[in-house]
């Protein structure tokens, strides 16, 4: 009779402890996650900080944390999770007790490898009583984002040919002077005409002085970047190390034109978003926001065409006013019969195209100006 009360007690315990531990255990339970930063550049360092809080009066006996994370976010410490990583994604999983009315902040560094548009929608939390016996799952939503833009270049790391032709930019930008734009004075060098000479600041140095004019505005670059890796590929791209390169190429020339003070745009025939049945193309404009708008544009990029580069560019005649001219920056795989018909018609209405090819393997200053 002994043993049965002894069961019965028992029993009644384990059943207590359910009802104390177990059921309530997600009550009163917060959780969020964050990234320190929502755009970096591939390659970078960021890290994620998790923040549970207890905000009952007894403790949760087990906590699990699950969460389905990019696979390319390579974490320096696995100390305190357990992750099992595939090929494009990976499961972390982490167990841990919380106290009565406890806060645990945990950071974890990582590195964001590969260029792209990642977000992070839900985390899975699970907790129960001491025996296992109930348990009780939830999904948090997280609802972070991280924009990973293109590996940046130094300008030493391109290819001769765009380095010419970007001097060759920055000179232009020097040519003609602009009657609108004053800088200031200067001494009268005898060739000036008469209508530029700035009396007041003669009179009071005692020499002729003319004004001092800027330049014409500066030239408005469009980087275009073919996601076609050569005439016969169509729909999923065959070489994305070559696309991702070519993008590499474009994030480098589109950060340093803008911060040399030019106008700078940009547009690709890939996949940017499934909903979407237009190629994307960003006016030229100046300016840090500037810039970040273009490579959130890259970032968003998928391995994937939606047009062939010809009709890309048929599409760009076809928008352009007459009497408009630009600086055209074609990166791009292969140039096609019908890719050099469209760059032909481009420079015929005035414009400047220069074709920087991209190679299946890193060329050795071998890259020629189209």
């Amino acid at each position: 009779m002994a043993f049965v009360w002894l069961c019965f007690a028992g029993i009644l315990v384990i059943l207590i402890q359910v009802a104390i531990f177990g059921v309530p255990v997600l009550r009163h339970i917060s959780y969020s996650r964050h990234l320190n930063r929502n755009h970096c550049y591939a390659g970078d360092s960021l890290e994620m900080v998790e923040i549970i809080r207890n905000e009952k009066r007894l403790p949760v006996i087990w906590l699990r944390l699950e969460a389905m994370l990019p696979a390319s976010f390579s974490f320096q410490s696995q100390e305190v999770m357990q992750i099992s990583k595939g090929s494009i994604y990976q499961n972390h999983r982490s167990v841990f007790t919380l106290k009565p009315y406890n806060k645990i902040t945990r950071h974890h560094p990582f590195i964001a490898q590969n260029r792209g548009v990642y977000i992070l929608e839900t985390v899975s939390m699970s907790g129960g009583d001491l025996f296992g016996l109930f348990s009780n799952t939830e999904l948090v939503p997280v609802n972070a984002s991280l924009s990973v833009y293109p590996t940046l270049l130094s300008i030493d790391d391109m290819p001769s040919s765009y380095r010419t032709w970007q001097g060759e930019l920055e000179v232009s930008r020097w040519v003609v002077e602009d009657p609108f734009l004053i800088l200031g004075t200067r001494e009268y060098s005898g060739n000036d005409p008469m209508n530029r000479i700035h009396w007041k600041a003669s009179a009071r140095t005692g020499q002729l002085q003319v004004y001092k004019q800027g330049y014409t505005a500066d030239p408005e670059v469009i980087v275009y970047v073919n996601v076609q890796v050569n005439a016969d590929m169509w729909n999923v791209v065959s070489d994305p190390e070559m696309v991702e390169r070519a993008l590499s190429y474009a994030a480098t020339a589109a950060s340093y034109l803008i911060q040399q003070g030019m106008k700078v745009g940009f547009g690709h025939n890939a996949i940017h978003d499934t909903k979407s049945i237009q190629a994307i193309r960003i006016q030229p404009g100046y300016g840090k926001a500037h810039l970040d708008d273009i490579l959130k544009a890259m970032a968003e990029v998928q391995m994937k065409c939606l047009q062939p580069f010809e009709q890309f560019m048929k599409d760009e005649l076809d928008l352009r006013n007459e009497g408009e001219t630009w600086d055209y920056l074609l990166i791009t795989g292969h140039v096609s019969e019908q890719i050099e018909e469209q760059i032909w018609r481009l420079r015929s209405r005035g414009n400047s195209v220069m074709v920087l090819p991209i190679h299946a393997e890193m060329p050795s200053g071998k890259e020629e100006i189209a």
